[in-house]
This record gives structure tokens, C-alpha cells and sequence, in this order.
């Protein structure tokens, strides 16, 4: 069975919120959340991007900069901005972005239950921002950022999120496109129900977090002679959505240097046909922008047959990046870098054409059932092959322990 806890948040009054709320963590480097924090004291980039308070010499992982983080996180839990509720609950959080719109459960999922593989991954973590994160929760005593995870909805919860959404929400907050809404479950005895039937839970978004909650979990326990498995440092705060509702957005490639007169070399080993759609329309396809074009080809089959090597990701590996660029890791490699599918693939066209890379590739994006079935198969994804969006914002719900 899958736990989706209840807990006591502590959260931004309606009012502040919009001024509190915050992009992730991992979808910004230093300057530009020094940048998004400008003039906004309250921003919660301050608790997850500590470093901006520091002078710009500083290391990001210097023991100052964690401090600064639970210093930033107390004097905001402290201030007149932020409430805690007084009993536990569980959340609707509704994403509205581009006509299309996903609700999932915002509560606290099991570190024993990822432990024991009941959430699944389909990542590799890094050791060095497994250390990093880790000490942040650590330091804070506290998960200040949510994950996004996805379950297949056999147990009718999409059905109850709708009936909790009729009412008016806590927050509705627009940011940019996208609408976030926030409605309180004092009651979740339906839905601990409704999850008590589901077998999996999976890992979207966040691999790096959840591998910080365990590792989290098991140095508090170490410390604690009176653990009993039931303290919230055992939980970590999720969102979960049903993977109906969910949507991935292709992750796409530049890579910076290619060999002399490598559409030739493309064209001797794929059939190219020159196209103004830079989008490809099929599994299977890719466009690649070259010598100031745009060119589909279709990537052979894997010679394995596993389901992850069927990925479109995997199958450029081994059929282009690899055989014809030296390409072996594609997690290394300094030769590639990746672009988020919310940046369009002008934003493919105008590094190739600002001379800044030499070919771009735009993906067919991976599906939700793809993610879902690799996770079952106890297998991993190359890096960076899913996108998804609407992003979370951090700064909602906090839970601390």
C-alpha cells in the first residue's frame, strides 16, 4: 500500500504568498535566484538558495551557507507572514497551465517506503548534491520543498480531489501562466483509503530530495536511542498526482561540437529529410538543427531489449551519440548539454546560430506510462529525459521535524 500522510504545515497567510512563493531549488543556479530574490526580502529562495545572502565568493557548500538557510527558514516561520496549522491535513494542489490542468495530493510519502521500494525511481542520484540537500534538511530541521510524484489512479482519487475542489480554495496564486490552488483536507479518511489500494507510488520529479529525506532519516535515527519510526523526520512532503492527469514535455539536446561536415555523416548513416517543423511528430523521430536547418530522421531500434533501451533518449545514445560523436555518458559528457522543453526549440536555434553550439536535437517527448514502466522494470532512463511542467512552487507548505 501507498502512505500519503497528513502533517502539520507551517504556510504562508493567503495574502503573503505571492510574494513568498518560489521557483525550485534545481531549475536555477545562484544568480539567477540572486536575481529573482532582488528587492523581495520575504522570497523563500532565501531558505532554498541561502547562498544569495553571502558574498558572491562564497562556496554554495560552505557551512555558512546552510546556517543562512535555517536562520532565513526560522525568521520567516517567526514573522507575521507564515501560520502553522493546528492539526494535521492533507492538501489539493491544482496546477492550471495552457488550457490543461493536473490536482494531486500535497502530503508526507515514507522514507521507509522508498527505502523498501514502494516509491519507485527511474534516476541515478549525485552523490555531491545528495551531501548538499541532505545537510539543508538537516540543518533546517525541516523539508522545505515538496516532489512530485505520479501514480496510476485505479482507486477513484482523481474523483475525490474534484469533489474537495468545489469549494473555495486557501490560495490561488498566479505566477507567470500558470495558476496554482490550494484547498485543505481537514477529513482524509477517504483518501487514505483510496491510497491504502495503490501498490506504487513513483518518482517524477525529485530523486535527488527523496535520496536526502532517507539519508536524512537514517542519520536522525542514529541519533535519536528512542526512535520509533513514526517521528516526521520519517516522512518527506510530496505532491501526488495521478498519471492520467500528468503531462511530459520533451528534453532536448545541443551539442556543442561536432566534426567536420557531419550532416554528410548523417546522411550516409540515417535517411534526412529537410523539414521546417523542428518538432518531431513521431516516437521514434528526431529533428536535428544543422548548418542552418532543420532535419527529421528516424533512430533505428535498440539492439536491446529491455524498456528502457526502447526510449527515444536510449536510442539516440546508441545509435548517434555514441557510434558517431563519442558520446559514452551522456551525464558527463561535456560535449552535450540539455534545454528543457518549456524553451522551445527557438532557443535550439539560437544557440546553434549564435555559434555557441553546432547542432541542436529535438525530441519526441516521453510518456508518463514509458516513466511508469521502466520504474516497474526496476531499470533506469539516460539522463534528462523527462520535462515536466507546470513546475511546483516551494514555499506553500512547509513540513518540519
Amino acid at each position: 500500500m501507498a502512505v500519503v500522510k497528513s502533517f502539520k504545515a507551517w504556510r504562508p497567510k493567503p495574502e503573503s504568498a505571492k510574494n513568498i512563493i518560489s521557483v525550485p531549488y534545481d531549475v536555477i543556479n545562484t544568480d539567477e535566484a540572486r536575481e529573482l530574490a532582488r528587492n523581495k526580502p520575504d522570497s523563500f529562495l532565501h531558505v532554498i538558495r541561502p547562498e544569495i545572502d553571502l558574498p558572491e565568493s562564497i562556496d554554495i557548500h560552505a557551512e555558512e551557507v546552510y546556517q543562512k538557510g535555517a536562520e532565513n527558514l526560522s525568521k520567516l516561520l517567526d514573522s507575521d507572514h507564515f501560520v502553522q496549522e493546528e492539526k494535521d491535513a492533507l492538501y489539493v494542489y491544482k496546477l492550471n497551465w495552457r488550457g490543461r490542468s493536473q490536482s494531486g495530493i500535497f502530503g508526507c510519502v515514507s522514507v521507509a517506503e522508498y527505502d523498501n521500494e514502494v516509491i519507485l525511481k527511474h534516476e541515478l542520484t549525485r552523490p555531491d548534491k545528495e551531501d548538499d540537500r541532505t545537510k539543508h534538511i538537516i540543518t533546517q530541521q525541516a523539508h522545505a520543498e515538496p516532489v512530485m510524484i505520479t501514480f496510476d489512479d485505479t482507486a477513484g482519487i482523481s474523483e475525490m480531489m474534484e469533489s474537495v475542489s468545489n469549494s473555495e480554495p486557501l490560495y490561488q496564486v498566479t505566477i507567470e501562466d500558470v495558476e496554482h490552488q490550494i484547498w485543505k483536507v481537514d477529513n482524509s479518511t477517504e483518501l487514505d483509503n483510496g491510497f491504502s489500494k495503490i501498490k506504487n507510488l513513483y518518482i517524477a520529479d525529485g530523486h535527488h530530495r527523496c535520496a536526502s529525506a532517507s539519508r536524512t532519516a537514517a542519520q536522525m535515527k542514529k541519533q535519536n536511542p528512542n526512535h520509533t519510526g513514526e517521528e516526521e523526520y520519517n516522512y518527506f512532503p510530496a505532491v501526488v498526482f495521478p498519471m492520467q492527469q500528468m503531462e511530459i514535455l520533451s528534453y532536448n539536446r545541443i551539442v556543442y561540437s561536432t566534426p567536420d561536415n557531419f550532416l554528410a555523416t548523417l546522411k550516409d548513416k540515417f535517411e534526412l529529410t529537410q523539414t521546417t517543423n523542428p518538432e518531431p511528430e513521431n516516437k521514434g523521430d528526431i529533428c536535428v538543427y544543422l548548418d542552418g536547418s532543420w532535419h527529421t530522421l528516424s533512430l533505428p531500434g535498440s539492439n536491446k531489449s529491455d524498456v528502457a533501451s526502447s526510449l527515444d533518449v536510449a536510442r539516440l545514445q546508441e545509435h548517434l551519440l555514441e557510434p558517431l560523436l563519442g558520446i559514452s555518458d551522456q551525464r558527463t559528457d561535456k560535449n552535450l548539454f540539455f534545454v528543457g522543453g518549456i524553451r522551445g526549440t527557438n532557443e535550439l536555434e539560437k544557440l546553434v546560430n549564435s555559434g555557441k553550439a553546432d547542432m541542436a536535437i529535438s525530441m519526441y517527448p516521453t510518456n508518463i506510462r514509458e516513466l511508469v514502466d521502466v520504474s516497474d522494470a526496476g531499470l533506469l532512463m539516460p539522463p534528462k529525459s523527462t520535462w515536466f511542467e507546470p513546475k511546483l512552487r516551494s514555499g506553500f507548505l512547509i513540513h518540519t521535524f
